[in-house]
């Protein structure tokens, strides 16, 4: 099965998982990823949120932003409606994450200035979402088979237990995809989640992204959430830019019609 261990889906998983997780120090890198890949985010779930996105002089834009995701058997669908600023509004993101391995998961881009919807080809998905620090790769799970994983060392973070797991990606194809070339994840003990990432950039330079979603963990409806997290792309020392997410409303479990999750609903906005 595919997760994002580093994507937007990291942050969530149900406290039943927790109950008969075994004991940490039982756990090899892989079956670590198991887990978080096992973990429970939802049949469905709503969202707004605010992104913030902070150029390398300080300068700010804000853009506020309504989610919506539903389990489809295996398969993930996600939807994400642009509601303000105006120069922004009405652009919709959807994405049909397959759990299949051997399927390329489809993202489609509507943009209403063009009225016009772009399908996310695979050799576009390391490019950035939208003007962030995310890019459209960041956005779906990942075959955990695509990858391998050393456990280096347990460590602390913001007051909580973690593994330090190193992810290489298994073959060129899937560094194209995802942008990287290998990533250090810093993964909760207590609930699976992902509370830090750093990764190194393919194309270079030395460039480097780093996630951290540790500041504001809790509960909602039950499941574990990071309603605060930030990714930041650095070259050497130097900030070249950041992004805030700032998850202001979440639900889950209130059951979503099939037919939200549609290019042509995409086209017709909220």
């Amino acid at each position: 099965m595919k997760r994002g261990f580093f994507s937007l889906t990291l942050v969530m998983t149900t406290v039943a998982g927790l109950l008969f997780a075994p004991a940490a120090s039982a756990l090899n890198a892989r079956e670590i990823m198991q887990r978080v890949d096992a973990r429970d985010d939802g049949d469905y779930g709503t969202a707004t949120m605010e992104m913030i996105l902070f150029d390398k002089k300080g300068n700010e834009r804000r853009r506020t932003l309504r989610t919506f995701s539903k389990d489809q058997g295996d398969d993930r669908y996600r939807l994400m409606f642009f509601m303000e600023p105006a120069d922004v509004r009405g652009t919709g993101f959807l994405t049909y994450d397959y759990d299949d391995p051997g399927a390329d998961d489809d993202q489609w881009l509507y943009l209403p200035a063009l009225a016009k919807t772009r399908r996310i080809a695979a050799a576009d998905k390391s490019g950035s979402f939208m003007g962030s620090d995310f890019n459209y790769a960041d956005m779906t799970r990942k075959d955990l088979d695509l990858y391998t994983y050393e456990l280096l060392k347990e460590i602390t973070v913001a007051e909580r237990k973690a593994w330090l797991i190193q992810a290489v990606p298994t073959s060129p194809q899937e560094i194209d995809q995802s942008g990287y070339t290998r990533s250090l994840l810093f993964v909760d003990q207590a609930t699976f989640l992902v509370l830090r990432a750093i990764h190194w950039m393919k194309e270079g330079g030395g460039r480097m992204k780093y996630l951290d979603a540790s500041s504001h963990i809790e509960q909602v409806d039950g499941i574990w959430v990071a309603r605060y997290m930030t990714m930041t792309t650095k070259q050497g020392k130097a900030t070249l830019h950041r992004t805030i997410l700032r998850f202001k409303q979440m639900g889950f479990g209130q059951d979503l019609d099939e037919g939200l999750f549609t290019v042509r609903r995409l086209e017709q906005g909220l």
